[in-house]
């Protein structure tokens, strides 16, 4: 009598389970700073950006949130490259990763201090603006070979493309206002930084998601 033995490809492979543990770091990082704003009453989500929260109750989540963005990032990145994925957009990948790495590390100064940054303050920034600037680069690179190895998640990366730019161009401009001013908002309202940095960051981990499930499925051949 013959004995069969389970075929190997019914186990999960090294690609897939990096894209879930990408996911599942994803997730965790948002359910980390939405319990930092839960937490925080005092801060508003509208004017304060996400790394002020780090000096709030349970800031802990914020910087726990940053590096588990960093290693999920890692791992895309790691994927990336097993799969062959452009350079360039391998390498703004990696900005990215670097730049919330150093981000999580060095925590950002309490809100209202935007003119008289501490030095810790100013190689958070330092390293956030050019990841915030990296993430749409690779999204725009690596559109096409993403949408290519999944055809059925190119109308949602399209999607989270545009956000992306969209959003980070506004950010960039809410930023600018706010450390010069800022002049943009209302008496009750002075600026929304807080809020449009909230749509960026979510549409750069919604990226970051959709690329960790799109490069870890083997390309369709026609």
């Amino acid at each position: 009598m013959q004995t069969r033995f389970p075929s190997s490809s019914s186990s999960p492979s090294p690609s897939s389970s990096s894209s879930s543990l990408v996911v599942a770091g994803v997730g965790a990082a948002v359910a980390g700073i939405a319990a930092a704003d839960l937490l925080n009453p005092g801060y508003s989500p509208v004017t304060e950006v996400i790394s002020r929260y780090v000096n709030g109750t349970a800031g802990w989540l914020v910087t726990a949130a940053l590096l588990l963005i960093a290693a999920a990032s890692g791992l895309l990145l790691a994927l990336l490259r097993r799969a062959g994925a452009p350079r360039a957009g391998r390498w703004a990948v990696g900005v990215w990763t670097v730049g919330v790495l150093v981000a999580g590390v060095f925590p950002a100064d309490p809100p209202g201090r935007w003119s008289r940054p501490s030095t810790s303050d100013l190689v958070h920034g330092t390293a956030a603006t050019p990841a915030f600037l990296a993430l749409p680069v690779a999204a725009l690179v690596l559109h096409r070979w993403l949408a290519r190895r999944r055809p059925s998640a190119a109308r949602m990366l399209r999607a989270v493309l545009v956000a992306s730019c969209a959003s980070t161009g506004a950010l960039l401009v809410c930023l600018v206002d706010v450390m010069d001013g800022p002049s943009l908002g209302t008496a009750a309202v002075p600026t929304v930084v807080g809020l449009v940095e909230r749509v960026a960051f979510g549409a750069a981990l919604a990226w970051v998601a959709l690329a960790a499930v799109a490069a870890a499925r083997p390309q369709d051949r026609a």
